[in-house]
């Protein structure tokens, strides 16, 4: 048999001629590395059995293909780079060994005023989001469709069939559950060591996700959002937030309204409200409060369906202590200020308050200091939490953007 021969300058046209289609090719990411130290549980901070440490790497491409398609592909990596032989005991996600998996894998195509997305991807709705306050993030294996044919109004569906949270049975919680101890670092994905893959099914069998975003209204965004957690529940999800003009620039109201209906039997059904007021001066002092009440039901703190943090869009929720101003019978408080001193950091406070009706109260002050060093942004935390105990945590996130 012959083969015909191919001169280098063919088969370079060749390759040129594949990827010709293929344009605006970009590759990003970051490079991680956060610390966490408590006196949690009699511990001392900076002790090597009261801390936690870890590095990650999240690198992607995105390209324009084909016929008007976009895709991107991107990989999350966890490495401990040996600190838990003197530094640390555990980790923000995970295990101990090394982890990797694809993060990120889709495909869209815009046609008129209709976007549709197909594959691995990041969520931004109510009740089922990608969590970034821990080293990895969550995503779900999904199909989103967005249009834009009403002017001003974006309106969306979806199907959830499949996540990689930690929470591989329904997050649903008993009234009043409590959360995990302070001097826990849960992380929001699923071990992955060795390449294989954390996804899983979606709650038990997927959800569907329908919801419309407005700002027809003047100075307003409206939101409203349906929810089927395939033989879990049914939720829904109303929003308001008005940015005042003129003579009130600056002020700033916003509302919360959910319910959360239970499938399986003997469960009570849940809701929760909110409301928050804030004003930006013009000297970049930001201050803000809010308030929130949930009733008494077996939905307890269960308004995040993608994962057992606890972590809630609520306008209260707290900064670390997830899962307690959304727990069963619970009234709720939070006051926040950020202020951005030139050259020097941006600052934040806050002050959040869950009173829970079993007595079994919670406060947490955490306090920041953000600085921007070229591409490496670093952050100082420390926080205080009165949980039966008092205890203090103090982190440290390192991010180098490229």
């Amino acid at each position: 048999m012959k083969f015909a021969k191919l001169s280098l300058a063919a088969v370079m046209a060749l390759g040129v001629s594949a990827f010709a289609d293929v344009q605006n090719i970009k590759v990003s990411g970051d490079a991680k590395l956060y610390y966490s130290t408590t006196d949690a549980n009699n511990g001392d901070l900076f002790d090597q059995k009261s801390s936690s440490g870890q590095a990650a790497l999240d690198i992607a491409a995105s390209a324009d293909l084909a016929d008007g398609v976009a895709g991107k592909i991107g990989v999350t990596m966890l490495n401990t780079l040996g600190l838990e032989n003197n530094l640390v005991s555990t980790v923000w996600d995970g295990g101990l060994s090394n982890q990797w998996w694809v993060s990120e894998a889709w495909l869209a195509k815009k046609i008129a005023n209709t976007t549709v997305k197909v594959g691995r991807q990041t969520l931004d709705t109510p009740l089922a989001f990608t969590e970034t306050w821990s080293i990895a993030k969550n995503t779900f294996d999904a199909a989103v469709v967005l249009n834009n044919d009403i002017p001003d109004t974006t309106l969306v569906a979806a199907w959830v069939g499949r996540g990689n949270g930690t929470s591989a049975t329904p997050t649903i919680t008993s009234p009043n559950s409590a959360v995990a101890p302070v001097a826990s670092l849960a992380g929001v994905v699923n071990n992955a060591q060795d390449g294989n893959d954390p996804f899983g099914t979606y709650q038990q069998d997927g959800a569907y996700a329908f919801g419309a975003v407005t700002t027809a209204i003047p100075m307003t965004t409206a939101q409203g959002w349906y929810y089927n957690v395939e033989d879990v529940a049914t939720a829904y999800w109303l929003q308001a937030d008005v940015a005042l003009e003129e003579n009130l620039k600056g002020l700033t109201l916003g509302a919360q309204y959910a319910t959360l209906n239970l499938d399986a039997a003997g469960t009570d059904d849940g809701a929760i409200w909110a409301v928050k007021v804030g004003y930006a001066m013009d000297n970049g002092l930001s201050v803000s409060g809010a308030y929130s009440s949930s009733d008494k039901s077996t939905a307890g703190a269960g308004w995040n369906t993608a994962t057992g943090t606890g972590a809630s869009k609520i306008y209260t929720e707290a900064w670390w202590q997830y899962g307690e101003v959304t727990a069963s019978d619970t009234d709720s408080f939070k006051i926040a200020a950020e202020y951005s001193v030139e050259d020097v950091a941006d600052l934040t406070c806050s002050y959040t308050s869950a009173d829970h009706a079993t007595g079994d109260d919670m406060t947490e002050v955490a306090v920041t200091a953000t600085k921007s060093f070229g591409a490496l942004d670093a952050t100082l935390a420390y926080l205080n939490i009165d949980k039966a105990n008092n205890d203090n945590i103090v982190q440290v996130y390192l991010t180098y953007n490229f």
